[in-house]
């Protein structure tokens, strides 16, 4: 089981479930979108009773977290910021980085710029900010990504959503999954409460917003610590080859696991392969 917790930080206060030894090595899992902790409550669980502290924290604008109004409030570096502020809240130097979807975006940020805080790093469908740049520029992940150029519009998307929260997650999460058993209707309705919380929907929305508007202030560097991606290969949101090519990227063992017949959910359409590769690589 895990406590839920807030953790007051220098920018923001951020709600967060926790599990694990107190004195066990450190892992932060970071969710996407439309997401919050409750994404990886297949592994919380796996993980503690392997002997790690897990933090699994609901990002800015998530579910109970607070919710900045301004869109250069979610601007990548103020992201990345949250976490370190994270680490050093909990008393440690360093933490195991697991991300998903867009706490993916964040952890290989955390990775390049605060690298002696990243201990290990783990990514489950999440491109790397290089491999994004070079496919975006082709059809075939143009098509895909068609919702993020929605997603830029002003406030009708969150109203959209917002008249119908328990539909967008429906069809977010069931209607995309590959493995359709991953998410049951009492699981979507935890997961639609949580987009429906008070201005929720649109601050997730400008993660998106910000993403167009403020660049990191950091070139991407090489990754240097031991790396694993898993991959979810029918991921209806980003193509399989945004993993072409990565070599290059990544100074510190690199390991690729794609998990076939699976899609973007990936710790939830596959939890016991993903907590497995996980306990492995750990």
């Amino acid at each position: 089981m895990s406590e839920q917790t807030f953790f007051t930080l220098s920018q923001v206060k951020l709600h967060a479930a926790v599990a694990g030894p107190a004195e066990g090595p450190l892992v932060i899992l970071l969710h996407g979108f439309p997401e919050h902790w409750y994404s990886w409550r297949h592994q919380i669980p796996a993980l503690a009773a392997a002997g790690f502290r897990v933090i699994a924290p609901d990002q800015r604008g998530y579910n109970l977290s607070e919710k900045p109004s301004h869109i250069k409030d979610y601007a990548v570096d103020t992201l990345t910021q949250d976490i370190v502020d994270l680490i050093e809240q909990v008393g440690r130097k360093k933490a195991i980085i697991v991300g998903h979807d867009w706490g993916g975006v964040v952890a290989y940020r955390l990775a390049m710029d605060y690298p002696d805080q990243v201990k290990k790093l783990v990514i489950l469908n999440s491109p790397h900010p290089r491999a994004f740049a070079r496919e975006a520029k082709k059809f075939r992940q143009l098509r895909r990504s068609w919702y993020m150029f929605y997603f830029r519009l002003p406030w009708l998307p969150e109203s959209l959503f917002n008249f119908t929260p328990k539909l967008w997650a429906k069809k977010m999460f069931q209607g995309t999954a590959i493995n359709k058993a991953a998410f049951s209707d009492k699981e979507v309705e935890v997961m639609a409460k949580a987009m429906a919380q008070p201005g929720a929907m649109r601050s997730m929305l400008h993660w998106y917003r910000a993403a167009f508007r403020f660049k990191p202030k950091n070139r991407t560097q090489q990754i240097q610590m031991p790396t694993l991606i898993i991959w979810g290969e029918e991921d209806v949101a980003l193509n399989i080859h945004l993993l072409d090519g990565m070599e290059p990227w990544f100074e510190g063992p690199l390991h690729i696991e794609r998990i076939p017949d699976r899609g973007h959910w990936i710790q939830n359409e596959a939890p016991k392969k993903v907590n497995q590769l996980l306990l492995d690589f750990l």
